[in-house]
C-alpha cells in the first residue's frame, strides 16, 4: 500500500514536472501557431487571391461584407458550415466520406517538420530526413482524390480524379530531382570553412539547409552584425540553383492542381472534376488541403532557396541572451517567415490570373519531356562540375569558385529553359490548331460561291 502511494505520488510529480516545463509550454505554443496557421492560411488566401484577381483584371473584388469586403471569406466560412452535406444515392459511402480527410491528413502532417521561428517548431522540425518526410507526405494526398473520384460513381469526378493521379504521379519525379540539387551543394560545402557538417556529408534536414545559407561571422560592427547575423542573402541557393527554384515551383503547381495544371477540375470538360459530387464542408476540406498545399510548397521553397526566417536583426537579437530581446527576434523570425511564404503564394495567384491552362497533352509532356530531362543533367552536370574544379587543386578556394561557376551555369540555363519552354509551346499550339485553322481558311472559299452565284443570277 505504501508503494503504491509512493509511486503514484512519483507518477504525478514527473507529470507535473512535464506539464510545468518550457519545453512543454513551447511545443504547445508552437502546436496552436501551425494548427491556427493552417485553419486561417486558407481564409486569408481566397480573400487574398480574389482581391488581387480582381486588381489585375481591372475589377474590384469583394466589398460588400466587412470593411473593404475583407470579411467575405469569414461569411463563407459560416456558410460552408451551415450548408447542407448532400450525398447521392448510389456513392461509394466509406470512400465518399473519407477522402477528404485522407486528402488533408498528409497536408497538415507535413508541416511537422516546418520551424516558424528558432523556438516555434513542433518536435518534428529536429528530424534529420525532413525532406524525405516532407515529400512522403506530399505523395499521400493523391490517394485521397482518388477515392473521392471513385467513390463519387461519377464518371466526371472519375476522370478528374485519373487525372489528377497522373499528374500528381508525374510532377512528383521532377520536383524531388530538383531537390537533389541542394542536397548536393550541402554535401559539397559541408565541413569548410563557414559551414556546418563534416566534410562530404550533406544533408536532408530543412533546419540544417536554412544554415547552409549563413556564412556570416561577427565582425564587432554593431550595425553589420545587426543586420547581417544570420542573415545572407548572398549566399541562399536561389543564386546558385534559380532553375532547380523555378522547376520546383513549377511541380508545385501541378501538385497543388493549380492553374494552369488544373486539368482535374476543369470545368468546361469535367463540370467539377472530383468534386463534382461534394458539398458543404467536405467539399471545404478538399479546399482546405490545396491552399495548404500552396503554403507547404511556399514554405520549404523558403527554407530550401530563399534562407528561411533569416532577416535582419534576428541572428543579433538571438545572440544576446536576453529573453526579452530573444522574443523580439523570434516574433521578427516569424515575420520574415511568413512575409517570404506570401510573397510565394502571390505568385500561385499571379501565375493563375495570366496564363491559359493547359491541353492533357501538353501537360504530359512537360513532366516528361522537358522537366525531367532537365533536372537529370542539372544533377549531372553538378557533379562534373565538382569533380573538374575540385581536381585543378585551388585549395580554400574551390568552394568559391564551384559556386561562382555552377551559379552563373545554371543562370545560362534558366534562360534557356525560358526560350525553350516558349519555342514548344508555341509549336505544340500551333500543331494542335492546325486542323482548325485549315477548316477555317477553306470556308471563305465555299462560301464565296453562292454569292457570285446569286450576283450573276440577278445581273
Amino acid at each position: 500500500m505504501h508503494f503504491s502511494v509512493v509511486l503514484g505520488d512519483d507518477i504525478w510529480s514527473q507529470l507535473g514536472g512535464i506539464i510545468f516545463s518550457w519545453g512543454f509550454l513551447q511545443f504547445i505554443v508552437a502546436f496552436l501557431s501551425f494548427f491556427g496557421f493552417v485553419l486561417t492560411m486558407a481564409v486569408i488566401l481566397v480573400l487574398a487571391e480574389r482581391k488581387i484577381m480582381g486588381w489585375m483584371q481591372d475589377r474590384l473584388g469583394p466589398i460588400h461584407t466587412g470593411p473593404w469586403g475583407l470579411l467575405q471569406t469569414v461569411a463563407d466560412v459560416g456558410k460552408l458550415l451551415l450548408k447542407e452535406d448532400i450525398h447521392a444515392s448510389q456513392t461509394d459511402k466509406a470512400l465518399f466520406i473519407f477522402a477528404p480527410s485522407v486528402f488533408l491528413a498528409p497536408i497538415i502532417a507535413a508541416f511537422a517538420v516546418i520551424p516558424f521561428s528558432p523556438y516555434v517548431g513542433l518536435p518534428g522540425v529536429v528530424i534529420a530526413t525532413g525532406i524525405v518526410y516532407y515529400v512522403a507526405m506530399s505523395s499521400i494526398d493523391v490517394i485521397g482524390v482518388i477515392m473521392a473520384g471513385w467513390g463519387s460513381n461519377n464518371k466526371y469526378a472519375l476522370m478528374g480524379g485519373l487525372r489528377s493521379a497522373a499528374q500528381m504521379i508525374s510532377y512528383e519525379l521532377p520536383l524531388v530531382l530538383a531537390l537533389v540539387s541542394v542536397v548536393m551543394l550541402t554535401s559539397v560545402l559541408a565541413g569548410s570553412p563557414g559551414y556546418p557538417g563534416m566534410a562530404g556529408i550533406g544533408t536532408i534536414a530543412i533546419k540544417e539547409i536554412q544554415d547552409f545559407q549563413n556564412v556570416w561571422h561577427p565582425t564587432g560592427i554593431g550595425i553589420l552584425d545587426f543586420l547581417f547575423q544570420g542573415f545572407t542573402p548572398w549566399a541562399w541557393f536561389i543564386l546558385i540553383q534559380p532553375l532547380m527554384l523555378v522547376i520546383y515551383y513549377v511541380c508545385g503547381l501541378a501538385e497543388t492542381n493549380r492553374a494552369p495544371f488544373d486539368l482535374p477540375e476543369a470545368e468546361s470538360e469535367l463540370v467539377a472534376g472530383y468534386l463534382t459530387e461534394y458539398s458543404g464542408m467536405r467539399w471545404a476540406l478538399f479546399f482546405l488541403g490545396e491552399y495548404g498545399n500552396m503554403t507547404i510548397v511556399s514554405a520549404i521553397a523558403t527554407y530550401l532557396f530563399l534562407g528561411g526566417w533569416s532577416g535582419p536583426g534576428v541572428g543579433y537579437l538571438l545572440g544576446l541572451g536576453n529573453p526579452w530581446w530573444g522574443l523580439v527576434g523570434n516574433l521578427l523570425a516569424v515575420a520574415y517567415f511568413v512575409t517570404k511564404v506570401f510573397l510565394l503564394c502571390f505568385v500561385f495567384i499571379w501565375v493563375r490570373s495570366t496564363l491559359p491552362r493547359l491541353r492533357a497533352d501538353q501537360l504530359m509532356q512537360y513532366a516528361w519531356l522537358i522537366l525531367i530531362p532537365t533536372t537529370l543533367f542539372n544533377i549531372l552536370l553538378t557533379g562534373l562540375l565538382f569533380l573538374v574544379i575540385n581536381s585543378l587543386g585551388l585549395g580554400q578556394f574551390t568552394n568559391i569558385v564551384f559556386l561562382v561557376v555552377t551559379a552563373v551555369i545554371n543562370w545560362a540555363m534558366l534562360f534557356a529553359f525560358i526560350w525553350i519552354i516558349r519555342r514548344a509551346t508555341t509549336a505544340t499550339t500551333r500543331r494542335a490548331q492546325a486542323p482548325a485553322i485549315r477548316a477555317q481558311r477553306r470556308e471563305p472559299t465555299a462560301g464565296e460561291l453562292p454569292e457570285r452565284a446569286g450576283a450573276a443570277g440577278g445581273q
